[in-house]
């Protein structure tokens, strides 16, 4: 048994029982009563969502776009990188090239998977796809935004898009490790 197996089976927890409590639009919760390595049982609050992407989307002058819309959890607007769910059944890049075009008007010549992390798995399952989109070009008819989505549109150097980290100015957190994640493989590239 390969020594990364042996990790993840050393530290398993058995479903003894799972209760879904609410299914919405776009996560459910489940508590799921576990047994621990020790043989102690606990319960577990569980998100489940069907996983999302984002996009840096760089244009021809080497400027990231981003949006700024209202967060209602938070109460505020953010900035962020274009970004949404997976429908069911859809693969990850075709759920990049269709929020890019709906929340910028900007289709792609060229799109790459970078990365994928989970968002906080110590309570969710939601895998977040990270897409960079190159060779941007507008689409004259481009499919609007969600119908409850409001955006203003941004473009920024990287370096802008670090500054604004910085300063708290950028708080969504896939788009703060999407912006340091490219620099970082800008950094490699240079070394």
């Amino acid at each position: 048994m390969k020594e990364g197996v042996m990790k993840v089976k050393k530290f398993e927890e058995k479903t003894l029982n799972k209760d879904v409590l609410f299914t919405g639009k776009i996560i459910s919760l489940q508590v799921e009563e576990v047994e621990l390595p020790n043989g102690k049982t606990s319960k577990r609050e569980i998100i489940k969502h069907p996983g999302a992407v984002c996009v840096i989307a760089k244009t021809e002058d080497n400027k990231l776009v981003m949006v700024e819309q209202y967060r209602k959890a938070l109460e505020r607007s953010i900035v962020e990188i274009p970004a949404g769910k997976l429908e069911p059944g859809e693969l990850p890049e075709v759920t990049a090239e269709r929020e890019l075009e709906e929340e910028t008007g900007y289709g792609c010549q060229s799109l790459s998977h970078l990365i994928s992390f989970y968002t906080s798995p110590g309570f969710a399952d939601e895998l977040v796809h990270v897409y960079l989109a190159e060779d941007l070009y507008k689409i004259e008819d481009a499919h609007d935004t969600d119908e409850d989505e409001f955006v203003e549109l941004m473009e920024v150097t990287l370096e802008e898009a670090e500054e604004m980290v910085l300063n708290q100015r950028i708080y969504d957190a896939k788009t703060a490790y999407a912006v340091q994640y490219l620099r970082l493989k800008q950094l490699r590239k240079h070394t």
